[in-house]
C-alpha cells in the first residue's frame, strides 16, 4: 500500500513540476528561436506543446522513482550490544 501511495504522490507532484519546467524550457525556446507572437503563437506553442510534454514525460518517471523508494526494504535495526 505504501508503494502505491508513494507512486501516486510522485505522479501528481512530478506532473506539476514537469509542466512548470516545460513552461520554462518553452520560454527559452521562444527566445532562442525568435518565435513570432502573432495572435499568441508563442504562448500557444509553450502551453500546448512544452507544458504537456514536460508533464507527460515527468509523470511516469516520478511515479516510478517514488514507487522504487517506497519498495526498498527498511534499514536493519541497530544491535543493542
Amino acid at each position: 500500500m505504501k508503494v502505491l501511495l508513494l507512486g501516486f504522490l510522485g505522479l501528481i507532484l512530478v506532473v506539476i513540476a514537469g509542466g512548470a519546467i516545460g513552461v520554462g524550457v518553452g520560454q527559452i525556446c521562444v527566445a532562442v528561436f525568435q518565435v513570432r507572437n502573432f495572435e499568441g503563437g508563442a504562448g500557444m506553442m509553450v502551453f500546448f506543446l512544452f507544458m504537456p510534454a514536460g508533464a507527460i514525460l515527468g509523470g511516469p518517471l516520478g511515479a516510478w522513482l517514488l514507487g522504487r523508494i517506497g519498495a526498498r526494504s527498511p534499514a536493519a535495526p541497530p544491535d543493542g550490544n
